[in-house]
């Protein structure tokens, strides 16, 4: 096990980086090299990405990457580790908590990143720490982690009510920061994986698409949400021309299914 503050350091950012490659890398290759010119037609704005835009999209990654370790180092590697909620032999909670501890980062996690998000939209705040991300206009599973190292604090800081409000495992941890980048690189894919129909089924009208989370690149507004669609639909900030997006990707699957 590591000991040093050093080996710590190197065993936080490898499972950070190693994370967002193992998720992106598939993802791309499938979609943007492998699949690039089979399925175009599926594709939620037509045009690709510039390469130097995934480029820079990878770069600002980097960065957050970065700023995650030192964040995980401050709340795993120092003194305030001995406040958090750690446990550390699942039998003390057993594997039902284990598995809504997990649930419960999820949920939690949507509705920091809903009103975080929409506090980084203020007009006094958005070109400090979320123009950044906006750039990506049309994005590519590298934007997922491109922010400014400004936002990458913001974004990386829901660790400490996680850490601080719920009974943790370290386990689940790692199961929901392999979710969050999944869903994540899922929600800059450009292509929608759900099925047709789904803004308008009972659950998927909850649930963020790939859709959604295009259309507030693209248009700047609307569409806050992580994971669900609950504080956007809620708080009327979901995009009136949402279900409209959807459809219309619906017919373009539906041209050569």
């Amino acid at each position: 096990m590591p000991t040093s503050l050093s080996e710590i350091a190197a065993l936080i950012f490898t499972a950070n980086l190693l994370r967002y490659l193992i998720v992106v890398l598939p993802f791309f290759l499938i979609f943007y090299v492998i699949k690039r010119n089979k399925w175009s037609f599926r594709k939620i704005q037509e045009k690709f990405p510039r390469r130097k835009d995934m480029q820079r999209e990878a770069l600002y990654s980097l960065t957050t990457i970065l700023i995650f370790t030192l964040i995980g180092l401050l709340v795993f590697a120092t003194p305030m580790r001995e406040y958090t909620l750690r446990y550390d032999a699942i039998a003390d909670h057993g594997w039902a908590y284990w598995g809504l501890s997990i649930i419960l980062m999820i949920f939690l996690h949507d509705t920091y990143f809903y009103w975080a998000h929409r506090a980084m939209h203020h007009p006094r705040l958005f070109k400090y720490f979320h123009l950044v991300h906006h750039k990506s206009t049309n994005p590519s599973p590298w934007a997922a982690y491109a922010f400014h190292p400004l936002e990458g604090v913001v974004e990386a800081s829901i660790i400490f009510p996680i850490v601080f409000l719920i009974p943790f495992h370290p386990s689940a941890i790692a199961v929901f920061l392999l979710f969050m980048m999944i869903y994540n690189v899922y929600g800059h894919l450009g292509y929608e994986l759900y099925p047709k129909g789904f803004n308008k089924h009972p659950i998927g009208k909850w649930l963020n698409t790939s859709i959604n989370h295009n259309q507030h690149h693209k248009f700047f507004t609307g569409n806050y949400g992580l994971y669900f669609l609950f504080w956007d639909r809620w708080m009327g900030t979901i995009r009136e021309d949402y279900d409209q997006g959807f459809l219309a990707v619906d017919q373009k699957r539906a041209q050569t299914s």
